[in-house]
């Protein structure tokens, strides 16, 4: 492929310049730093001798200005004088071009041939595939990789345009982590990539997956588990993406405890996928604090602190060329730009205590320097820094209309990962008209599409039909702003979801409150109680051919929630409701998403230590241990009656003989069944996990070691025949090697590499 090299900054061409030369000579060039340099930005000196290598980055520039740059170069070239000089530009440049280079250069050019125009660098890079796969920047801008990644994404919710993934490219500092973090998913097929918010976990993970896709590798972006394993398919070269899976507000043990056995199981599956590679963003402080809450996660067996990078330890220059590329990429005004080189605040920026990433993307947006005057931006820069809760905070209150903070709300309140645009709707057509007669505010039937136009860019990001924050900043924020009990009371009472209930309900006993209290916001949610037994669990697919995804709360998460409320109002409606929903489960009741909280809430009904005062207990007891015979009799995945005994097993004398004879009874169907089990499936790891299963639950049904053996090798067969059928994957071919830092990065080199925006 030809590249024109005009994504790459005049500091990543010289870095390419180094290493694509390097190669050629068979020599490490030493480097330098851009701006005045002498006429030098690499060199290799060697028995007296050196070779002097120059880059200039002129693409899409006329030939007459690299001329004339040249010609001001000539007595820094004089001044040298090297053995051998070399110069590399990213211009295409004729014979006559190079010849009358050559005559301006002087007696340092030993030949024509040492002058290189973008015809000869793509000649190298062709000659050098290895060059080019390390410098992820260049390879990942080609238009045919960024049509690849735009064709993967689209069959994804993150669905993205080509415009936006080279921005993302071309504002990406390469750094070892990238390296490192290729290097353990090989290792391992899973990477957690975890750190403090803002230092650019979510960009390392996008970049990563954009190798991937680049190499033929599916991408898929999940924002649950259902999405992972409804998609999963060893045959194919997969790459899974979960953003920030644990959430951005910290997890109490009952979140927890309802995601993270689906996580390891799907790690696991993961791990034993040859073709598939999963790639996870964390904030630190929630994975350490969901580590110590999670058995699973804490799981010595699992070794999960194998998989995970921590990121957001940059160099002095890795911080510098992570700034220089948001003012450039954002098109930053020259006169802002300016401001911060000559008032000496760059180098404050670059080693500010809290220097972050998402700080200067936001600093360096159009809409938030076209609100500053250039005298006032190095300040206001220096002030994100000190204090960055205070972006969002005078955006929020200044400079949107109650219409779009009431959008704001309503997204608050929905899917941590995004909310399809007709859910949002919903949400806000009950909480927007409801504050605005409460506060006295005139409202419209284009206030929702008016709040969407306004934010959109600002404060939130449209993929398709899901809306999210821009920032995950910006959630954090609300999650301080929206501390008053009093508007979530409100908030309450126009819920229109059980899971917006539920997240409404989190936010408002995030801190303990007085118990007059806690029993009135409670009972503020009775009208959306009501209605759980209407509200739909799942819902078809949209990316999945058969599949269905969950929409909202799952039954037992409804029952639990309600059991909540009745706990902290001890208003017997909702005791009442929760019998009702056990009776009538919608859509009936799921083994995967219910079958194991059946079995705790039933041992904690009958343990008398969790709900004594609860006022239906033995009711809800019988109902539940009920559905939970018919659902182990009607059969089941085989993970899935794995978690459901093993609760069993834990619950013991709790659980009733009808409900342990009934996963004995499972058990001995699956080894019996074990012939049309193993034909059904079509993977290869999920078969091996199936014999895992039957080992561990075999002795639980009294199967004998004859049987057991006579189902193994069933599942073993169709193993080897899925693995005669199935090709492996290759190792990507991409290196992501940084190139060499100079020796010293100091303050002269600092303003070096940021004289060249002016030059530009």
């Amino acid at each position: 492929m030809n590249y024109t090299f005009s994504n790459l900054s005049p500091a990543d061409f010289e870095d390419l310049a180094r290493d694509l030369i390097g190669h050629e000579l068979g020599i490490r060039f030493e480097a330098f730093c851009a701006g005045p340099d002498d006429g030098i930005d690499g060199r290799h000196s060697s028995g007296g001798n050196s070779t002097i290598l120059q880059a200039k980055h002129y693409a899409g520039s006329a030939y007459r200005t690299l001329k004339s740059k040249m010609r001001r170069e000539r007595a820094s070239i004089d001044k040298l004088p090297p053995s051998r000089y070399v110069l590399m530009t990213s211009r295409p440049l004729s014979p006559a071009n190079k010849s009358e280079l050559a005559t301006i250069i002087g007696s340092a050019l030993k030949n024509e041939g040492d002058i290189l125009g973008a015809d000869d660098v793509n000649s190298l890079l062709r000659k050098h595939p290895e060059v080019e796969k390390a410098h992820i920047k260049l390879w990942l801008s080609s238009t045919a990789i960024l049509e690849k990644v735009v064709h993967s994404a689209a069959y994804t919710f993150s669905a993205i345009s080509k415009d936006e993934i080279e921005a993302k490219v071309r504002v990406y500092a390469q750094n070892p982590s990238f390296k490192e973090s290729k290097d353990k998913l090989e290792a391992n097929h899973v990477l957690i990539i975890s750190g403090p918010p803002g230092v650019g976990k979510t960009t390392l993970a996008e970049m990563l997956s954009y190798a991937y896709i680049a190499e033929g590798w599916e991408f898929v972006a999940i924002r649950s588990l259902d999405d992972g394993f409804a998609a999963i398919v060893d045959a194919k070269k997969q790459i899974f993406f979960f953003d920030d899976f644990l959430g951005t507000i910290a997890l109490d043990a009952r979140a927890l405890a309802s995601k993270d056995s689906d996580l390891a199981r799907f790690m696991r599956r993961i791990r034993t996928t040859k073709n598939a590679r999963f790639i996870l963003t964390t904030r630190a402080y929630i994975f350490e604090e969901a580590r110590s809450l999670s058995e699973h996660l804490a799981d010595q067996r699992l070794d999960i602190s194998k998989y995970v990078l921590d990121v957001g330890v940059y160099t002095r220059q890795i911080k510098a060329r992570i700034l220089y590329n948001h003012l450039m990429v954002a098109d930053t005004p020259r006169a802002h730009t300016t401001a911060l080189i000559e008032s000496g605040a760059i180098a404050q920026i670059v080693d500010h205590k809290n220097y972050n990433p998402r700080v200067v993307e936001w600093m360096t947006d159009a809409l938030h320097t076209a609100a500053l005057r250039p005298d006032a931006y190095p300040r206001a820069f220096l002030e994100a820094l000190a204090n960055p809760q205070q972006l969002w905070d005078k955006a929020f209150r200044h400079h949107i209309p109650d219409k779009c903070r009431h959008f704001l709300f309503a997204l608050f309140f929905c899917s941590e990962y995004g909310a399809e645009i007709d859910d949002l709707r919903t949400a806000y057509s009950a909480l927007h008209p409801f504050l605005c007669g409460k506060f006295g505010l005139s409202h419209g039937q284009k206030d929702f599409d008016e709040a969407l136009r306004i934010l959109e860019g600002g404060f939130i990001a449209i993929k398709g039909r899901t809306v999210s924050f821009i920032n995950p900043s910006i959630r954090d924020f609300l999650v301080q702003y929206l501390n008053d009990i009093e508007i979530l009371q409100d908030f309450a009472t126009v819920a229109k979801k059980a899971d917006w209930a539920k997240a409404v309900w989190r936010q408002g006993t995030r801190r303990e409150l007085e118990p007059e209290l806690l029993r009135a916001f409670a009972g503020s949610f009775i009208e959306i109680a009501r209605k759980f037994s209407r509200l739909p669990v799942s819902k078809r697919s949209t990316h999945y051919q058969n599949a269905y995804i969950t929409c909202d709360l799952s039954n037992m998460d409804r029952i639990l929630q309600l059991i909540a409320w009745w706990e902290a109002s001890l208003d017997e409606r909702f005791a009442t409701l929760a019998v009702e929903m056990a009776n009538n489960p919608v859509r009936g009741f799921d083994p995967w998403r219910d079958g194991e909280d059946i079995v705790e809430l039933v041992t904690r009904l009958r343990d008398g230590g969790y709900f004594s005062d609860f006022p239906f207990a033995d009711d809800l007891v019988l109902t539940l241990e009920s559905s939970l015979v018919s659902m182990l009799r009607s059969g089941m995945a085989s993970d899935d009656l794995e978690k459901i005994s093993d609760a069993i097993e834990i619950g013991g004398d709790l659980i009733s003989p009808e409900v342990a004879q009934a996963a004995v009874d499972a058990i001995l169907a699956e080894v019996e069944e074990v012939e049309a089990v193993a034909a059904d499936i079509d993977s290869e790891s999920t078969l091996r996990d199936h014999i895992k299963s039957l080992i561990k639950l075999a002795p639980r049904a009294c199967i004998s070691a004859e049987g057991l053996a006579k189902a193994i090798s069933t599942l073993e067969e169709r193993v080897a025949e899925i693995e005669e059928q199935t090709s492996v994957a290759d190792a990507p071919s991409f290196s992501g090697l940084r190139p060499p830092e100079p020796d010293k990065f100091d303050d002269i080199a600092l303003r070096n590499l940021f004289d060249s925006l002016l030059e530009h």
